[in-house]
């Protein structure tokens, strides 16, 4: 099994293989951070037993410096102490497995890639299944409380595209209209939905009950975006965009600020909060003429 996972095949093939389910293999890998363990013994420099090391690598992990600039940092400053340096698979590892007494899991959010679990490097290579949405859940299953907006909470995702391959994520909550604007670097699914862990996690688990998306390809990883946050995502039938009616007019909305042919690559992500904010204060029909911002404000009043 971890030599195949090594290798980068898929859960379902290696599932497969033992006749298994892919959710118990999956189980197996995660305790471990998708790592395989190494021999059970003590190496005389861990982290665990170098505190000062630790701290130095802790304080560097805060400034969103990857394992490697740690490493290659460590090794360029302290050439002639090999107590003062670590490779960055031990930091990965650290990080992953958690060793009693190493990092705190508190500095995985540091990490670029959100994941909980390290993937071969020959994941990426092409399979039959890289790329193509499976074990996905209609939006004909979405619950009624969902689909009436009798209750916050569930929300509408999609790409916005500009120009030269260049993107952001759009989320609409369907009862208060309120809307969140995200940055991601490319559209693969690894990026995308890394990405929209990272923007889910900034909200109370009330309000961020279920998600609803198209079928693009950026979805691909939907299991593994579930998995981390507890949020179910739906899907719209093929061809059906209205059945993301409220993301599609916010899209529409956008244009104001994003004219088609425009490269949204530079776009920061305060900039995204700011129109995002904009948008949130606009009195809509739809609410009476109040606004998104203060309809969704009144939900987190609610809750607190």
């Amino acid at each position: 099994m971890w030599e195949r996972w090594r290798e980068g095949e898929s859960l379902h093939a290696i599932a497969q293989l033992f006749d298994r389910n892919h959710t118990s293999v999956r189980g197996i890998l995660a305790r471990t951070g998708g790592i395989r363990p190494p021999p059970r013994h003590r190496r005389a420099r861990a982290l665990a037993l170098n505190r000062a090391l630790a701290r130095t690598v802790a304080e560097k992990l805060r400034l969103e410096w990857s394992p490697y600039q740690v490493a290659g940092w460590l090794k360029h400053t302290y050439p002639q102490d090999e107590t003062r340096q670590v490779s960055h698979e031990t930091i990965y590892r650290t990080l992953f497995i958690q060793a009693r007494g190493a990092l705190k899991k508190e500095l995985l959010q540091h990490l670029r890639r959100t994941r909980g679990m390290r993937r071969s490097r020959h994941h990426t290579q092409k399979t039959p299944e890289h790329g193509r949405i499976t074990e996905t859940v209609s939006i004909r299953e979405r619950p009624a409380e969902a689909e009436d907006r009798a209750v916050p909470g569930h929300w509408e995702g999609d790409l916005f595209f500009g120009s030269r391959n260049s993107q952001i994520a759009t989320l609409v909550e369907r009862q208060t209209r309120y809307v969140m604007l995200v940055k991601v670097a490319s559209k693969d699914s690894e990026t995308v939905v890394d990405a929209l862990i990272k923007q889910a996690h900034k909200l109370p688990r009330e309000l961020y009950k279920s998600l609803t998306w198209d079928r693009g390809s950026e979805m691909a990883e939907h299991r593994r975006f579930s998995l981390a946050t507890d949020i179910q995502v739906y899907f719209c039938d093929p061809q059906q965009p209205w059945q993301r009616g409220s993301n599609e007019n916010t899209n529409g909305l956008l244009r104001q600020y994003f004219p088609k042919g425009m490269d949204l690559a530079d776009i920061s992500q305060s900039k995204l909060n700011a129109i995002a904010r904009r948008l949130n204060e606009r009195p809509r029909q739809t609410l009476g003429f109040e606004t998104p911002a203060e309809r969704f404000g009144q939900c987190v009043a609610s809750i607190g």
